[in-house]
C-alpha cells in the first residue's frame, strides 16, 4: 500500500520521493521540514503578493524589507510585484522598479544603484536542465550593476551579470552576460548598440504616486 511518498508493508514503513526512490529516515524527515517551511513561504507570498497592490510606495517598503527584501534609500517598486524568495534580493540606492515585476529570488538577485526597471520585467533565478533525466532544477544568482536602464516585458535569465549602464531593450531575452553600457535586444538578446554617455552619475526622477 501507498500513501503519496510512504509505502506501507508487511515489512513496515519506508519512505520514497517523488521519483519513487528510496529514502532513509533522516533524509525523509529533512524533505518533511523542507516542506512545511514550503508552506509557510507559499503563505507568505501569497499575503506579499495582497500588499503588492496598497497604493503607498512607504507600506509597501515597510512590509518588503519586514519580509527580507534589501531595499536602499529611496528605492522602491510599483504596485503588482511578485516573488519567490524575499530575503535574497538585493536593491540599491535610487533604484525605481516598474510595476507587475516578476523577481524570483530563489538564488540571490542584486540590482545595484539608480537602477530602472520598467513595467513587467522578469528576473528569474532558476531553470531546469534539460539534460537532467529527473528535469532537475538548477538556480543562479542574477548581478545587475548600477545605471541599467530594463525594458518592459523583458526577461533576465538565471547566472546572467549585466554591466554598469547597460540598456536592455523591450521584450529582450538575455541569456548571457551584457557588458557594461552595451545595449541589447532581441530573442536571444544581442548587442545592438553602445550607450554614449561619459560618467553615470544621473538620478531618477521620483516614482508615481499611487502606483
Amino acid at each position: 500500500m501507498k500513501i503519496q511518498n510512504v509505502h506501507i508493508s508487511i515489512h513496515g514503513l519506508s519512505f520514497v520521493d517523488k521519483d519513487d526512490q528510496k529514502l532513509t529516515l533522516s533524509e525523509a524527515l529533512k524533505k518533511i521540514f523542507v516542506r512545511i517551511g514550503s508552506y509557510f513561504l507559499d503563505l507568505q507570498l501569497y499575503l506579499l503578493w495582497g500588499v503588492g497592490y496598497l497604493p503607498s510606495h512607504f507600506l509597501r517598503n515597510l512590509i518588503y524589507r519586514l519580509s527580507g527584501v534589501k531595499l536602499g534609500k529611496r528605492a522602491t517598486l510599483h504596485m503588482g510585484a511578485r516573488f519567490y524568495n524575499p530575503r535574497l534580493i538585493s536593491i540599491g540606492e535610487g533604484t525605481i522598479v516598474g510595476g507587475g515585476v516578476f523577481l524570483d529570488g530563489r538564488a540571490p538577485i542584486k540590482i545595484g544603484k539608480h537602477v530602472d526597471i520598467a513595467s513587467e520585467v522578469m528576473i528569474y533565478n532558476s531553470e531546469h536542465d534539460l539534460t537532467s533525466p529527473i528535469f532537475k532544477a538548477t538556480q543562479e544568482p542574477v548581478t545587475i550593476g548600477d545605471y541599467v536602464f530594463i525594458g518592459p516585458r523583458s526577461i533576465i535569465l538565471p547566472g546572467v551579470t549585466i554591466g554598469d549602464g547597460a540598456v536592455i531593450a523591450a521584450g529582450a531575452v538575455v541569456v548571457r552576460d551584457v557588458p557594461a553600457k552595451a545595449i541589447v535586444g532581441g530573442v536571444p538578446a544581442k548587442e545592438i548598440g553602445q550607450r554614449q554617455i561619459g560618467e553615470l552619475n544621473y538620478r531618477l526622477g521620483r516614482a508615481r504616486l499611487f502606483q
